[in-house]
């Protein structure tokens, strides 16, 4: 981005609004991080007043509705912020002429491939979560804006819910962790994605090009079951003192959830490497620092 101008990133108190907030900070970029109820999809007046007071030159939105078994029992509240609110920020940005980041999910196919997956595959999600992410996609890409669509996946941090800190809480109560050993995917680390997200912005921010538009996969490199990233994390925790607990591994059919979830959710990140050159870190290092964080190290 140009000095000066300023990023309008969407997510408020979320994990990678946070992450990027920090990253921007950083490199000394002028930015407005919002958030509920200031910036609130289930109030459309909020995002034009957002926007009109920022008056960005290029907004990422990294607020969703993330809850996947709840999205399942209130589709209307998953479909309000994952496909209403980003067409509504679409506008707003196609009236401005600013680009628009917008992060989306693995979800959005069925796990079915047996390879990693590409952008331009068939997408066939199996529950509300992912479906109402599609949908924010196909609203997106509809809408004239100067958009780039981000798929990420398993994402994580020091802070917020997530798998990371829900493991070593379990741990620390002294229990057995059961984790599921037949869904694979790419663990992500937001410390890891904002830097990524903000090159990118910093190439937007520069002159638009039309063939940026569009959709690309952007996860941690690598791949890893539940249970093998289990099995990392307190590989990474038994350097801190953390007593590993016993990790039994269990099919999905054992633990059974609101909804379903793919089985094989790899993406394949050739596409971002290709365009803009860019690639997120192995898996296993972005987990050795999330851990080292959130240990003091």
């Amino acid at each position: 981005m140009k000095n000066g101008k300023t990023i309008l990133i969407t997510g408020g108190g979320g994990q990678l609004a946070q992450a990027l907030a920090s990253e921007a900070r950083g490199r000394g970029l002028t930015f407005s991080l919002v958030g509920r109820p200031a910036f609130d999809f289930d109030r459309p007046e909020t995002l034009d007043a957002t926007f009109a007071q920022a008056a960005p030159a290029l907004v990422i939105n990294a607020a969703a509705y993330t809850a996947v078994d709840a999205a399942e029992d209130d589709p209307d509240a998953a479909f309000r912020a994952n496909r209403d609110g980003p067409a509504r920020l679409a506008a707003l940005c196609a009236g401005a002429a600013v680009p628009l980041i917008h992060v989306s999910t693995d979800y959005v196919f069925d796990g079915t491939k047996g390879a990693p997956y590409l952008e331009t595959d068939p997408t066939n999600p199996t529950g509300v979560y992912g479906a109402s992410k599609l949908a924010g996609e196909e609203a997106v890409l509809a809408s004239p804006a100067q958009a780039l669509i981000l798929r990420t996946a398993w994402v994580y941090a020091a802070q917020g819910k997530n798998f990371v800190r829900t493991m070593l809480g379990a741990a620390r109560a002294g229990r057995e962790l059961r984790v599921v050993a037949d869904q694979r995917g790419a663990p992500t680390a937001s410390e890891a994605l904002a830097p990524v997200i903000l090159d990118i912005a910093a190439r937007l921010g520069g002159a638009w090009r039309g063939e940026w538009r569009g959709i690309y996969h952007a996860a941690g490199a690598g791949e890893a079951t539940w249970h093998e990233f289990a099995t990392a994390i307190f590989t990474e925790a038994a350097r801190f003192g953390v007593a590993p607990p016993e990790i039994v591994a269990i099919t999905t059919a054992e633990w059974p959830t609101r909804a379903k979830r793919p089985a094989d959710s790899r993406l394949d990140c050739g596409k971002l490497a290709r365009v803009f050159g860019l690639a997120l870190p192995p898996w296993r290092a972005s987990l050795a620092r999330v851990v080292a964080a959130l240990h003091g190290g």
